[in-house]
């Protein structure tokens, strides 16, 4: 597919403006699917298709949209690699991942996108990521876009799967992390979710002014910690909020 260029147009204004969309998908049928899609919608405007990351950025910096919807798999520089070039732009587009692949969720949630919607899509899926879409604009405008600040080298998030889909788990909020073999397992209060990570790979993530190393297949948040005691062998134990 040959990228495609039709004239800017202004910014979003407000909850019922215009939301002007870039697409970028090497595949031509499903970058067909969505235009078809999108022509269903009220209140958008396609600006164009990019069939690779390269051809998104030239045609994200020359026109400008509210708006990109990525597929994550493309030649040259995939949609992960677009996102980040794009972030540091100002205006910086929103972006909805358009993908068949569920393994990018996490590396897609990094780089602050909007929405992650799976292929073949679903019209009203689709609707409601352009709606999420108006609001963070909406928010963003509301707030002004000052300069990015310096991204932090903490975790600040996770994205775990569970039955109804994906979860987000904000760092902050997770008490302690135990291993499981080739898996973490993070406890949030009563719940807990595991993800294919390392014991060394998250400790070198989480802030260490909120989360301490106990052993080699615990981190726990500082703040949950209420004691230390000695057992029969005299090794330290921590005792936690919770009990345990």
């Amino acid at each position: 597919m040959h990228d495609t260029i039709q004239p800017d147009q202004p910014a979003l204004a407000d909850a019922h403006a215009e939301l002007t969309i870039l697409i970028a998908d090497d595949e031509p049928l499903a970058a067909e699917r969505l235009q078809l899609l999108l022509a269903r919608c009220g209140h958008v405007h396609l600006l164009g298709t990019a069939s690779d990351g390269e051809g998104a950025i030239r045609m994200a910096d020359a026109l400008t949209p509210d708006l990109m919807l990525l597929d994550i798999a493309m030649p040259g520089l995939d949609g992960i690699e677009v996102a980040r070039a794009l972030a540091a732009r100002r205006p910086a587009p929103a972006v909805i991942f358009i993908t068949a692949f569920d393994q990018f969720a996490v590396a897609a949630f990094e780089v602050a996108a909007v929405d992650y919607v799976m292929k073949p899509v679903d019209p009203d899926r689709l609707a409601r990521a352009l709606d999420r879409a108006r609001a963070y604009l909406r928010r963003r405008d509301e707030a002004g876009t000052p300069d990015p600040a310096p991204p932090s080298k903490h975790l600040a998030e996770f994205w775990a799967s569970d039955m109804s889909g994906l979860v987000r788990i904000a760092a902050r909020d997770i008490d302690r992390v135990s291993a499981e073999r080739d898996y973490m397992r993070l406890h949030v209060g009563a719940r807990s979710w595991l993800i294919h990570s390392s014991m060394n790979a998250l400790e070198d993530g989480l802030d260490p002014a909120l989360f301490l190393r106990l052993h080699r297949s615990a981190i726990v948040r500082r703040d949950v910690i209420t004691g230390f005691s000695r057992n029969a062998s005299g090794r330290w134990i921590a005792r936690l909020a919770d009990g345990s």
